[in-house]
């Protein structure tokens, strides 16, 4: 039996539903950024996929600072997942009443209980290529046709992305990685070394993000066996590997997850940052948020070569491209400071990419498409 969550009383808002593979909690990329913006116009509900208990069926309920609720389905053991989500959607679609109903997926799977539901709008924005990420479920690839065949949009997030996804919709637009630059700027002034870093030699080069299969850890372990004196600091939860695996090292230094408010502070005291994937199906389409972010920061950034890093960072000078046999020398290098036209530059190309402006131009495409669709 299920749970209808009590949801307060629903106004006419336009209402914002996103389906989501990722933690609001996880990591702040991309979806807060832009659901952080949304609720300027929409009341946005952040759905995530479930978790299992003992127990009835129901919503777990966060009110975020930003402004996004955040939706969790509690799910009863031994009921199906897909029949439940879709008694507890239908639980909110009754309290929205007549507001308008935007769905914004992140994740195709979520088209098993909410793809034959009515909407006034249906984005697709495809910010990975999931099928390609270790342990893909079997029936995403067909989701993903269909979640295509019914999307009034389809945004992603990248240049290569773009490139794999444009025939497949007449309506595909790419927006890259936006950055906080004021956020990240903070990162160039004066700012308390972090506890758990404060007592680490200099000098040194971070990263931070999802540690998992996309990552390079041969490369990673070969960076610091061949520069000894240079810390690494990397930054981040460990997921889909086994953390025992993970290279060790005197100057390899793992220091987990961290709040987003906290980056700054650590970046503060990097001389240089690095990006050290795997080149495999799981990094063939990325565009790495933190790129952008790292420049902000001041950092000279050095990257392995990532279609959308190259054509976006590498060859603009913004970002230095090495493989297993120039990474040395390429870090070495990065620990001299950007020279002031490299600052320039750097400046100049991160000026046009605020998240605001991003969410402004998305909203122009979803305001025209409104006007022309009906509920379906």
């Amino acid at each position: 039996m299920n749970h209808t969550p009590s949801f307060p009383r629903m106004d006419d808002t336009p209402a914002l539903l996103c389906f989501s593979h990722l933690r609001w909690n996880f990591v702040y990329q991309r979806p807060q950024h832009l659901l952080a913006q949304a609720v300027r116009t929409h009341r946005v509900f952040y759905i995530e996929e479930p978790e299992h208990h003992d127990g009835p069926s129901q919503y777990r309920m966060q009110f975020t600072t930003s402004g996004v609720t955040v939706l969790t389905p509690i799910i009863g053991h031994g009921s199906d997942a897909v029949v439940e989500q879709r008694s507890l959607l239908q639980g909110l679609y009754k309290m929205l009443g007549n507001a308008s109903i935007t769905h914004w997926y992140y994740t195709p799977m979520a088209m098993a209980f909410a793809g034959d539901l009515p909407r006034d709008l249906c984005i697709y924005d495809c910010m990975d290529e999931l099928s390609h990420f270790a342990h893909a479920p079997a029936e995403l690839k067909q989701f993903e046709r269909d979640l295509i065949a019914q999307a009034d949009l389809v945004f992603t997030g990248g240049a290569s992305l773009y490139e794999a996804k444009r025939s497949l919709h007449r309506d595909t637009h790419c927006f890259p990685s936006s950055v906080d630059t004021r956020h990240f700027g903070k990162a160039r002034t004066a700012q308390a070394d972090p506890a758990d870093q404060a007592q680490i030699a200099r000098p040194r080069i971070g990263f931070f993000g999802v540690i998992d299969e996309r990552m390079d850890l041969d490369l990673v372990a070969l960076a610091a066996r061949d520069m000894p004196d240079v810390q690494f600091m990397m930054l981040g939860p460990v997921v889909k590997i086994d953390p025992a695996n993970l290279p060790q090292a005197a100057n390899l230094h793992w220091l987990g997850c961290k709040d987003y408010s906290e980056l700054p502070a650590y970046m503060a005291h990097w001389q240089a940052a690095w990006m050290p994937f795997a080149l495999n199906d799981s990094t063939k389409f990325i565009s790495p948020t933190k790129t952008p972010e790292f420049l902000a920061a001041g950092l000279r950034v050095t990257s392995t070569a990532v279609q959308d890093v190259v054509e976006g960072y590498g060859k603009r000078g913004l970002v230095a491209i090495a493989d297993r046999d120039t990474i040395v020398a390429a870090l070495r290098d990065s620990l001299t400071p950007a020279s002031a036209e490299l600052r320039r530059d750097v400046d100049a190309a991160l000026a046009d990419m605020s998240w605001d402006r991003t969410w402004k131009a998305m909203q122009n495409l979803m305001l025209a498409k409104t006007r022309t669709t009906v509920r379906v």
